[in-house]
């Protein structure tokens, strides 16, 4: 039987596109299904233009591929269930709806991987905020459809309560408490269903809730970065994950509490291209193909910086001038203010010399 597999990638952004790219140097052949004829992805791949949910061309997808895949999460895991054949899609619709609602979420996350979360309560209305305790600050957020800060409100004093009561009347929602952390880090865990493999703690830096800067490793003790990375590899485990997946945390002075996953490459892991053996993307293949995993080590520090709108001109004169630096651009066709349209990436062993797009390198 041929080794070489057709794969099937729900979403054609940028995601979509450095999967692709990673499953075509393996030889594999990539169709993407996204609404944008013109995404990124369709520089690399054949694209069925359709919304994702429509049922009959996820049917197409599913028909024409061996393996099914997904860049982001709001997939319609009905829509998927309706087409997949046995084992088609190794990542399961139960991983797709725990990290489409934070609700399911929150109870895996504290419940079944018994991994610390921020203390959180469920709001199914406004009633639920009347007793809170103003002298905390919180964040209520939409159990679903959130992204880079949308669907989310900071309560920090009672005059913040008129926008958070008319978001808890809208939707259901998650109320976590503000954790008093040292730094935000991710792990990147790809499994095959079998094994898993870890890639080294990532430090993140965002800026108006969108990721601006990565650095690698995080600066954190040695023992808090084991035990970042094993909390990664025990909610994978308890998935029996296939794929990639990102496990957003917090680094406090003794403790790491979990703020949430994402079933898929996830932007903090784009340094690991250049600058680890084996990169997010190439596991990721591997994994939802069942293929043995390796060990991922860094070859020396990096900083990832992300490329925004705002951000393009500036990142093309950068790398005219630092031509070590590896500018990564998507390919997207209009550059919006705050719309993610690269990443760079710098070997540095001195990450706060290089600073990010909008607070010094854009002159």
């Amino acid at each position: 039987m041929s080794s070489t597999k057709t794969i099937g990638i729900i979403g054609g952004g940028q995601l979509g596109q450095m999967m692709a790219i990673s499953a075509i140097y393996m030889g594999h052949k990539v169709i993407t299904l996204d609404p944008a004829s013109d995404c990124p992805s369709s520089r690399v791949s054949e694209v069925i233009a359709a919304p994702y949910d429509d049922v009959d061309a996820l049917r197409q997808l599913a028909d024409r591929c061996d393996v099914l895949t997904y860049e982001f999460e709001n997939v319609d895991a009905d829509g998927l269930d309706a087409v997949i054949k046995d084992g088609q899609l190794p990542q399961g619709t139960e991983l797709l709806r725990i990290s489409q609602n934070r609700i399911f979420e929150k109870d895996f996350l504290s419940n079944k991987a018994q991994v610390t979360v921020a203390p959180y309560k469920v709001v199914t209305s406004s009633l639920d905020l009347e007793d809170i305790d103003l002298s905390k600050n919180y964040v209520l957020k939409t159990a679903t459809g959130g992204y880079d800060g949308h669907g989310q409100k900071v309560i920090t004093s009672a005059e913040d309560l008129e926008e958070a009561n008319a978001l808890a009347n809208s939707a259901e929602c998650v109320l976590e408490e503000f954790v008093n952390f040292d730094l935000e880090i991710s792990v990147i865990v790809s499994g095959n269903g079998k094994d898993v493999t870890v890639f080294p703690v990532q430090e993140n830096i965002h800026r108006n809730n969108i990721l601006s800067k990565t650095i690698v490793p995080a600066r954190i003790s040695d023992r808090l970065a084991d035990r970042a990375k094993a909390i990664a590899v025990k909610i994978a485990e308890q998935l029996n994950l296939s794929g990639t997946l990102c496990v957003e945390m917090f680094a406090t002075a003794d403790d790491i509490i979990v703020n949430e996953i994402a079933p898929r490459p996830h932007n903090s892991g784009h340094y690991s291209i250049e600058a680890c053996d084996f990169s997010q993307f190439d596991t990721h293949i591997l994994g939802v193909l069942g293929a043995p995993l390796p060990a991922i080590n860094l070859h020396e520090p990096a900083v990832m910086l992300n490329v925004l709108g705002q951000h393009v001109e500036a990142a093309e004169r950068y790398v005219t001038e630092n031509p070590s630096a590896h500018l990564h651009m998507y390919g997207k066709l209009e550059a919006k203010h705050n719309r993610k349209m690269g990443h760079m990436t710098l070997f540095s062993n001195e990450p706060d010399n290089v600073v990010e797009f909008g607070k010094g390198i854009d002159f």
